[in-house]
């Protein structure tokens, strides 16, 4: 009965889908986290996050890359499959890769399918007027494209580095024209990464679709963050945006180091983390070595009567 209740619990959860989180724009405020295996998925799909994002960051914090740069198709693509497994109500969004789509538009088109097929909602790309050709391609084929401006961390370590956007009159207009350009194109959503809080409330304002913040204030229209920074599992690079919400690499350092101690003395495993044989089976087991130790001494004495 409990299985068949879970089954049906199940099947009526409610997959979200792009308009779900389209129509959240001005009622209900966006949640956002990465993901990029299938356990963390399942908890966060759990807790009703709306979007679980699957960034390209997970080559950073899964593969230990520098930056996002060197993370390939194959690796997203595995790290996609396995949140969607996981996942039965978040809306799934996958990061483009640098390469995937900057070549041209048949190239993006055929990368965003190999996405959907993974399991994949969605498809987010980094960029804005320049790759407005490749957004609306990916679109014109049925997939829902979620924008990225600001800062961009795939191309932005080659030109100015990890620096604030918007800061400016100029650069600020420059952002709300491509934010403008996206949605005209088709984007069902942008991020807005590392902007002034003064523009980023500008643009969502503009804007029908929402806007999603990494470090671009509290007037978006809802908020992503790298769930190993929330978590205090990745120390390499501390944004001043991150929130920590627990600090789970110390939890995990004290539970391995007492694990240590268990096993180097003894404490681990107990009586109750071990399986036993039923005690008929133990008797004939028993009985069973002693016939053969019988027959191997048996065996052996013989063998040295026939060698005198």
């Amino acid at each position: 009965m409990t299985n068949d209740k879970n089954k049906n619990q199940k099947s009526l959860v409610k997959k979200l889908v792009v308009n779900d989180i389209v129509s959240m724009k001005n009622n209900e405020k966006i949640s956002v986290i990465t993901s990029y295996d299938y356990w963390s998925a399942k908890i966060c799909d759990n807790t009703g996050i709306d979007i679980i994002l699957v960034g390209d960051s997970g080559g950073m914090v899964m593969l230990g890359y520098d930056t996002t740069v060197p993370v390939n198709m194959k690796e997203m693509l595995i790290f996609s499959k396995a949140v969607s497994v996981g996942t039965k109500r978040s809306l799934i969004v996958s990061d483009m890769p640098f390469g995937s789509y900057q070549i041209d538009s048949k190239h993006a088109v055929k990368n965003a399918i190999r996405f959907i097929k993974s399991g994949s909602d969605a498809v987010k790309l980094e960029g804005g007027i320049e790759i407005i050709d490749r957004i609306k391609a990916i679109i014109e084929v049925g997939i829902p494209v979620m924008g990225h401006i600001g800062l961009k961390p795939q191309t932005t370590k080659l030109w100015e580095g990890y620096k604030v956007q918007g800061n400016t009159a100029a650069a600020a207009s420059q952002l709300l024209r491509e934010a403008v350009e996206l949605e005209k194109t088709g984007v069902f959503a942008i991020v807005l990464e590392m902007v002034t809080s003064e523009v980023a409330e500008l643009i969502s304002k503009r804007l029908k679709i929402p806007t999603i913040g990494i470090g671009s204030g509290p007037h978006c229209d809802g908020q992503v963050l790298v769930l190993h920074d929330m978590l205090n599992l990745y120390a390499n690079i501390k944004p001043r945006f991150v929130k920590t919400y627990t600090n789970l690499s110390e939890v995990i350092l004290n539970a391995i180091h007492n694990y240590i101690i268990d096993i180097k003395t003894g404490k681990f495993p107990e009586e109750k983390h071990s399986y036993k044989m039923e005690d008929k089976e133990y008797e004939r087991l028993v009985k069973n070595i002693t016939k053969i130790k019988k027959k191997l001494s048996s065996s052996s004495s013989l063998s040295v009567t026939k060698n005198d």
